[in-house]
């Protein structure tokens, strides 16, 4: 048995098509359903049951889980919004709830993948290295929220037995309730199928051009892959950056919508809003040495303008979920 918190969301509903691609079925989905349309995304899956974010909560708190079964929780289950404000939120949703899953699964010796962020390197300007986390300063609250919990991964000397995964800038299939904080392959798709067009932020910073900003895109099915390389190594523990190691610009990742939909490009640039000039990451690199030292050369990553390619055609415009 393996819980998949977050299970009806972007990753989670994913990583559970490669689960059931690799012969795993009994699989608890923990997520909150509500009156949106995740579920659909667990409509073409093989899973066992669903459980309430809030149920689930009360469950590992009170170790009334039946354990004898379960192989590992995969901890996908947060608010991914970096632009939330509530903070109190943010540290009962993010860091609270993570904590309760990591005393839960270490009492109990279960096996635990949770999904932290690149949001936690802040600026940039420590690098984007996974060997040291100690000297980070993230930018937002969301980003904060997400290195307190990889702090307290590292303070209590757990990084043995747990594993933590940096995930940088993540496009692909279901992730159509994400709202804002859908991927701008995804935007793009949306505006040039409304206008013709796509509208980037200006730059506000003199060593970048206007849409030449630059972002570790990163497929989610590759995301899935390495997941389940993590899952099948009780030595892949740790934390990791989750990126390709190799950033791209904006424009590349729009001119490459366009070129999967078969239209000449047109991009507008437009100002930034003042909320998010003190807080824009202008670039982001995945160090991914750690990573590739575990995954050795039998794994290579999508290239953008495949990714997104697949992306367009075989999901967009069929409207249809992975």
């Amino acid at each position: 048995m393996i819980i998949v918190t977050g299970g009806a969301g972007f990753i989670g509903s994913c990583l559970i098509k490669e689960l059931n691609d690799n012969d795993i079925y009994d699989i608890i989905v923990v997520d909150e359903l509500g009156h949106g349309n995740k579920w659909k995304y667990l409509a073409n899956k093989r899973i066992s049951q669903i459980i309430h974010i809030n149920h689930f909560r009360d469950i590992i708190k009170n170790n009334y889980l039946k354990i004898n079964k379960l192989q590992a929780i995969i901890h996908l289950g947060a608010c991914s919004s970096t632009t939330e404000t509530n903070v109190d939120y943010l540290m009962d949703n993010n860091f609270l709830y993570t904590k309760e899953i990591i005393d839960f699964a270490i009492y109990n010796n279960i096996r635990l993948i949770y999904a932290s962020s690149a949001a936690t390197y802040g600026d940039g300007s420590s690098g984007y290295s996974d060997k040291s986390i100690n000297n980070l300063i993230p930018l937002n609250p969301y980003g904060f929220s997400k290195h307190l919990t990889d702090m307290y991964l590292m303070n209590n000397n757990l990084q043995d037995k747990i594993t933590a995964i940096k995930f940088f800038n993540v496009y692909g299939p279901n992730e159509n309730h994400k709202e804002n904080m859908q991927s701008m392959v995804l935007k793009s798709y949306k505006q040039i199928k409304e206008t013709g067009k796509v509208r980037l932020f200006k730059s506000n910073d003199k060593k970048y051009k206007d849409g030449n900003q630059m972002r570790d895109f990163i497929y989610v099915k590759d995301c899935c892959k390495v997941i389940m390389k993590m899952l099948n190594d009780n030595t892949f523990t740790g934390i990791y950056n989750l990126g390709t190691g190799k950033a791209r610009t904006w424009n590349d990742l729009v001119n490459a919508v366009f070129n999967a939909m078969k239209i000449t490009p047109s991009i507008e640039y437009i100002d930034m809003p003042a909320n998010l000039i003190n807080q824009y990451q202008n670039w982001t690199e995945a160090d991914t040495d750690k990573l590739l030292t575990k995954i050795k050369n039998d794994f290579s990553f999508t290239e953008l303008e495949d990714g997104v390619n697949d992306y367009v055609c075989n999901y967009l415009e069929k409207e249809r979920c992975f």
